[in-house]
């Protein structure tokens, strides 16, 4: 597991929502940007899933995960969202929302599959193999969102989505937005994030804005880029930090594969459909 020092602020526990009873006040405090400099969605993201958890350790705290719809019954997040020494289910997801808590579509969790290889960081390093499916007791009618067939190359635009922290200040409250936040981001290239980060099946990735990227609580949410008739396909799920003891502002990201996966997605869906 990720450790609490403040100059980590991780991700994979932290982003998922396990922390003190201290930060659980904050969180409610709400503010007006997130993902740390985001905007507020500029149009509907029928796929974005937001996945309430609550502290493995500690019950009262409640957090956020995002993910995304990749078939009626299919939602794909970061293993690390679904890791019970991490957190704690709270049961349901709300698909095709711009909203954390109201709208959309809510379904039960049927069941969680996490890849084989999935090895949680710590401080040692990123995450690995740090995705996840979840199924749904039954299908929606919200549309999903494609995989890519490959990720764009180095200096591509991208675009995440998420409900997570909105600031990352060292004292800064812990606050979660209520509506769905975007930021404009582009393919770094491996280089770009610290040695041993990024590779084939982690993408480095930096923000388009200045001080902006994804935190706490955007854990297992999108990472979209535009196809050639310009709609949205899925490229990445958000993992952590791309470098060691940096803020989340600082960047980059680093983000799951999603094409670097899809045969296992593929797999465990066929499997266990």
């Amino acid at each position: 597991m990720f450790s609490l020092k403040p100059s980590r602020r991780t991700w994979a526990r932290t982003a998922a929502g396990v922390l003190a009873a201290a930060a659980c006040a904050a969180m409610m405090t709400g503010n007006a940007e997130a993902i740390v400099n985001g905007e507020d969605s500029t149009q509907r993201y029928p796929f974005m899933v937001s996945i309430p958890v609550s502290g493995a350790e500690d019950a009262t705290f409640k957090g956020v995960c995002g993910g995304a719809l990749i078939d009626r019954q299919w939602v794909l997040t970061a293993a690390h969202c679904v890791d019970p020494a991490l957190v704690t289910l709270d049961g349901t997801v709300r698909i095709g929302s711009e909203e954390k808590d109201s709208g959309g579509t809510v379904r039960s969790i049927a069941k969680t599959v996490s890849h084989a290889g999935y090895e949680n960081g710590e401080d040692t390093g990123p995450n690995r193999n740090d995705i996840a499916l979840i199924r749904l007791d039954r299908p929606v009618a919200e549309k999903p969102v494609r995989i890519a067939d490959r990720p764009g190359r180095p200096g591509a635009p991208t675009r995440i989505l998420g409900f997570g922290r909105t600031d990352d200040a060292p004292d800064a409250p812990w606050a979660f937005p209520e509506r769905l936040q975007q930021l404009d981001t582009r393919r770094g290239a491996v280089s770009d994030c610290a040695p041993g980060y990024a590779d084939r099946t982690r993408l480095c990735t930096l923000s388009q804005v200045p001080d902006a990227m994804a935190c706490n609580g955007d854990s297992g949410g999108p990472q979209l880029q535009r196809n050639r008739t310009g709609r949205w396909e899925l490229i990445g799920v958000t993992s952590g930090p791309g470098a060691p003891g940096v803020r989340c502002s600082e960047g980059p990201g680093l983000y799951s594969s999603a094409p670097a996966h899809a045969e296992w997605i593929r797999k465990a869906i066929s499997r266990r459909g």
